[in-house]
């Protein structure tokens, strides 16, 4: 019924409009509503309004109605507009999380081991609040909008605009159409404690739906003389609908913005309301269904919005005026500055950015260039803003927050062979001198692990580092025999080593060490064969590290590389071997110096948008005939936890060892709905063949598989495994909880 009586009005109008003279060809407003996520919805009005051959002549909008808005103010289609939704992550977008890609190799490793971080702020341990900085946001926009980057005044857009925010200290309406248009559509949809209030004018500004939601008032003064209006909330909560404290707040935040609503809603000569009880401000995964009820809802007002454009191009063509292409063009920096730092230098900023001036940038280039900067962990929030001096040429102005120097994290996590464990971390930036990073972390529970490493930055451009290390693990390991527990030791682990790495950018990382080892056994369980004692050594390496993974917990594309050549060599061993309790001479124990080999490949590749294969391929080898069982690999469990393991689906960890092993698994994992994953692994390895002289036999392989139900939780993965393995014939249960250390 509403659809034909807009059909109707706007068959009354075009006689109004014929009845004008050609001068006074009428203006057309549109105005979009906030909404977050169901504001992706106005796209399918934008289409049918092109469809149709409407010309707009001013916008306005409030949140993600001014995104939309301004998008097509600038120069997009409609089409452009749902391209561009396509290929946007909302989930990156709208998130503190630095993308794992944008990392530096550093600080890859560290990345997301703990469950809460907790910055040190004027010697004080400050909780976080949760608010989004929206780093990657402003990033996209400016991409987005890079094109009009010299543009001061929204008027000179293709089509004027206008966007609402509001003031957060007086709570007045702020309309804004002049200056940065990026910092604008930041502080209108800077929904209080989801985004953080952006500065603006010397105000602190958030989001307009406070205010004003629906700006149809602010259209008309531009001087629209006919409004399209497209509203995607639903007012306030009926009362049956409000049951929680929280429902109270938010329905008594609305009420301003309730009352302006019903004066602006009579403004609108074509009112577009579009059914949305089933969505929020927050269904981002829900992105394509919300479009469709765009694209649907435009496909009904096609004939409406098709008439009033025959009716007023019959009028004349519009007055042309010259319009921003949309098309990537390269701006020259003549110069830089950045504003913004207290703890860190500007060389120091601009060579982790690697940025120059006199020279060309695209704005995928600068975002590059920042994301290096971001990807350091220096700094929480890097903004730019482009001068211009003349066409095509400007200077370039970057405002920086830096992150706090200190954080305390701590995690929880659980596995059977590593029992409850409470994991802890202290990081420091630039605690001993300039450009380093020096952490303390301990795993404290059923075993005990401890690391401790010193960071330092070298050369002009960062790339080269110094690395002084400790690590300490304490565990108890089973024994097996033919697949059955034979018995348990204690092992103390300690390792110290010096590190040289280059790592000249995010993905690859090369180097040579030094390290001393410490190695304790103490038998706390009887068996046949006991070894008691310890053993020193040194091992020298180079190594070389490789990681462009998507991201850290279930990862969907990306491969990630491991590998160390070591000499392992100067053992000192003292050590006493029981048989059945008697003391034997340990004739079986090799001490002489040995290469060794160390391999881990993963591989991630997206089948489509729910299932991704995975590859695995590990390999350890010690390259001598005389084998010393202490130093062999350890083969099982699902996940990395303990020195000289090879991951093997279908065995507990430790179930086997050999001096030499080559393993690969691949899998598929399913991803049915947000959070939830189920995994199908199946992996076959082969042991031994690097000490035989004959060709290995079947007892010398392995086959295994394991199906794993996973749930991502904001403090880690929940993972429950089946798993069996062939020759041990045995169905077992495989359990994780947490980050494991």
């Amino acid at each position: 019924m509403k659809f034909f009586v807009t059909l109707l009005f706007c068959f009354c109008i075009t006689g109004n409009v014929f009845a004008q003279t050609n001068t006074l060809r009428p203006k057309i407003g549109l105005t979009l509503s906030g909404g977050g996520a169901k504001g992706l919805a106005h796209i399918g009005i934008l289409k049918a309004i092109d469809s149709a051959g409407l010309k707009i002549d001013y916008i306005t909008g409030t949140s993600m109605g001014a995104v939309v808005g301004a998008l097509y103010a600038s120069g997009y289609s409609g089409n452009d507009i749902e391209n561009l939704r396509k290929g946007i992550d909302f989930d990156v977008l709208f998130s503190n999380n630095v993308p794992l890609k944008t990392l530096s190799m550093e600080e890859k490793d560290q990345y997301s081991r703990f469950a809460i971080e907790l910055p040190f702020i004027n010697n004080k341990i400050r909780l976080t609040t949760g608010v989004i900085t929206g780093q990657e946001l402003n990033l996209k926009f400016s991409e987005l909008f890079f094109h009009v980057y010299h543009i001061r005044n929204f008027n000179e857009l293709n089509i004027p605009f206008k966007c609402m925010a509001t003031d957060l200290e007086t709570g007045d309406l702020v309309v804004m159409d002049t200056g940065n248009i990026i910092t604008a559509l930041r502080a209108t949809m800077a929904i209080p404690s989801v985004f953080s209030a952006v500065t603006r004018g010397g105000k602190k500004l958030v989001d307009g739906g406070l205010v004003r939601n629906f700006p149809v008032k602010n259209v008309k003064e531009m001087g629209a003389d006919i409004v399209i209006g497209s509203n995607v909330t639903n007012g306030l909560s009926k009362i049956d609908k409000i049951k929680s404290p929280v429902d109270v707040l938010l329905q008594m935040a609305f009420y301003r913005e309730a009352g302006d609503f019903k004066e602006e809603l009579p403004m609108t000569n074509i009112y577009i309301h579009m059914p949305m009880e089933e969505y929020n401000t927050g269904s981002f995964g829900s992105g394509s269904e919300i479009f469709n009820v765009g694209v649907e809802t435009g496909r009904q007002y096609y004939p409406v919005f098709k008439k009033l454009a025959d009716s007023i191009n019959a009028l004349g063509a519009a007055k042309e005026k010259d319009l921003n292409s949309i098309t990537t063009n390269s701006v020259f920096i003549v110069n830089y500055k950045v504003n913004g730092l207290k703890k860190t230098s500007s060389p120091f900023f601009f060579h982790l950015m690697n940025f120059d001036d006199n020279k060309r940038y695209t704005a995928a280039q600068i975002n590059k260039s920042i994301r290096r900067a971001i990807g350091s962990r220096y700094y929480g929030s890097i903004t730019y803003a482009l001068d211009p001096i003349s066409k095509d040429t400007a200077n370039i102005i970057f405002t920086a927050e830096e992150n706090p120097s200190t954080y305390l994290k701590a995690g929880l996590y659980y596995t059977r062979f590593r029992g409850i464990n409470v994991n802890a971390n202290l990081t420091s930036r630039d605690f001993i001198i300039p450009d380093s990073r020096s952490m303390v972390s301990v795993s404290i529970g059923e075993s005990t692990q401890i690391e401790a490493e010193y960071f330092q930055y070298l050369g002009r451009i960062k790339s080269v580092a110094f690395i002084a290390g400790f690590r300490l693990d304490n565990q108890t390991i089973s024994t097996f025999q033919n697949f059955r527990t034979e018995g348990a030791y204690k092992q103390n682990f300690s390792q110290t080593f010096l590190n040289f790495q280059n790592s000249g950018n995010n993905k690859v990382a090369a180097g040579i060490g030094t390290a001393f080892e410490y190695i304790r056994f103490s038998p706390s369980t009887k068996s046949v064969n006991e070894v008691k004692g310890r053993f020193t050594n040194f091992k020298s390496y180079v190594y070389l590290k490789y990681n462009d993974m998507n991201q850290i917990f279930f990862p969907v594309k990306g491969l990630k590389i491991n590998a160390e050549l070591a000499q392992v060599y100067n053992q000192e061993p003292t050590l006493t071997q029981f048989q059945n309790g008697l003391t034997v001479t340990p004739s079986t124990l090799n001490f002489d110096s040995y290469t060794r080999l160390l391999l881990d490949a993963s591989l991630f590749t997206p089948i489509n948008k729910r299932f991704t294969f995975l590859a695995e391929f590990q390999a350890g080898v010690n390259f001598t005939n005389k084998s010393n069982y202490l130093n062999n690999f350890f083969i099982g469990g699902l996940n990395g936890s303990y020195r000289n393991q090879i991951r093997f689906a279908g065995l507990q960890e430790a179930t086997v060892n050999s001096s030499s092993v080559t393993a690969l698994l691949v899998g598929l994992r399913y991803n049915p709905v947000n959070n939830v994953y189920i995994t199908g692994r199946i992996n076959g390895l082969l042991k031994d063949f690097a000490t035989k002289k004959n060709a290995t036999s079947s007892k010398d392989a392995l086959t295994g598989y394991a199906l794993t139900f996973a749930y991502k939780t904001p403090i880690g993965p929940i993972e429950l495994s089946a798993m069996y393995c062939d020759q041990s014939k045995k169905l077992q249960s495989y359990v994780l909880f947490g980050i494991p250390f």
